[in-house]
């Protein structure tokens, strides 16, 4: 498996070449794609030196335990740690998602369960706004469209890094790519008299955030419509054509805002949205084609089904893809989702190491 490293250590070389160059720079575009690419390298080629000096220095031990039983425990421990440095080596090279360090616009919606529903989507929402504030990610709420209990039936939120380095399976992208699917909750609404519990959901969708370089699209391939901001309930909050919806013709796509002030500025979100909408679709289409031609690479954790149960008698939160369960609801929707979102992220990898053990 660590043959491929050595072509890695041969490419990282000469990354640190070209990007000593002045001239490199003057290109910055150019400058960014090579600093990136060098980002990702970098924790592989230091683990395989770690890796392989260990392997060097447990040689070493050996001859002299040869003479004196007492290195004999330094060779345990060497050994001990050549394990892990190997398995930290296999984790670093599992195939990394093009996408793990994108910006997202992530999505709630309102689903079954109506008034309900409504206010757990808001409930949802505050849950990854203090998510993104404990991570140190900016957020910025593109588009919302607000129930008439304080809930929300549909809202848009950009999420962003800060901007610099970001350790391999840290940005925005790599954490939030496992919340899209159906969230499901169990509780007393508050609507509720007989103090029974009711059971709705609210839809989350989660898509990386398009640069105009990462989707072409054609002007002409695009239908704008303008019509009037409302609010809850369906009241008027705009007396002029400044909501904006642009729907993509060829494939149907459709985009929308209402929450700034200008028509020009919703005409703007709305073009965000749209792009990031087409990007994954493109990509869902390459997925599904890559996975007809490679069938046995199956990945665990599959974001169309329902995906997670919050059950607020028990204070339980259950992740359905990969067994997760545990009992401080409270604390996760108060931002502390890095558990249930590492367990995702476990068993991706090791869906993907498996995918790479069967395929070599």
């Amino acid at each position: 498996m660590f043959e491929a490293v050595e072509e890695l250590v041969g490419e990282h070389t000469d990354l640190e070449k070209r990007l000593a160059d002045p001239a490199v720079h003057a290109d910055q575009a150019q400058a960014r794609k090579l600093n990136k690419r060098y980002a990702e390298l970098t924790p592989i080629i230091g683990a395989y030196r770690d890796w392989k000096r260990t392997g060097e220095d447990i040689v070493t031990a050996r001859e002299f335990a040869a003479d004196d039983p007492d290195f004999a425990a330094e060779v345990k421990d060497l050994e001990r740690l050549r394990e892990e440095l190997t398995e930290r080596l296999r984790l670093l090279l599992v195939p990394r998602d093009p996408n793990d360090d994108k910006d997202v616009i992530l999505e709630v919606k309102a689903g079954a369960g109506g008034d309900e529903s409504a206010l757990f989507a808001g409930d949802l929402l505050r849950m990854y706004l203090r998510y993104a504030e404990r991570a140190g990610w900016k957020t910025e709420i593109i588009d919302s469209t607000e129930s008439e209990l304080g809930g929300y039936k549909d809202v848009q939120v950009a999420v962003k890094s800060r901007g610099g380095s970001v350790e391999p399976g840290q940005g925005v992208w790599a954490r939030l790519k496992y919340e899209g699917g159906v969230h499901r909750v169990q509780r007393v609404p508050a609507t509720e008299s007989q103090g029974r519990i009711h059971t709705s959901a609210a839809g989350v969708l989660v898509t990386p955030e398009a640069e105009e370089i990462d989707v072409e699209i054609n002007p002409n391939d695009l239908r704008i419509d303008v019509y009037r901001s409302s609010g809850p309930g369906g009241q008027s909050v705009n007396t002029t054509d400044s909501a904006v919806r642009i729907t993509h013709l060829p494939t149907g796509v459709v985009a929308s805002c209402q929450n700034e002030k200008s028509q020009l500025q919703n005409k703007e979100q709305a073009m965000r949205i749209l792009r990031s909408r087409l990007l994954a679709a493109a990509q869902e289409e390459a997925e599904r084609e890559a996975a007809d031609a490679r069938r046995s690479q199956v990945r665990t954790v599959d974001r169309s089904e329902k995906i997670r149960t919050y059950n607020f008698p028990e204070n339980r939160i259950s992740d359905h893809r990969v067994g997760f369960k545990a009992y401080n609801l409270d604390q996760v929707l108060d931002g502390d989702l890095d558990a249930v979102i590492q367990a995702c992220v476990d068993a991706d990898s090791a869906a993907k190491l498996a995918a790479a053990s069967d395929g070599s």
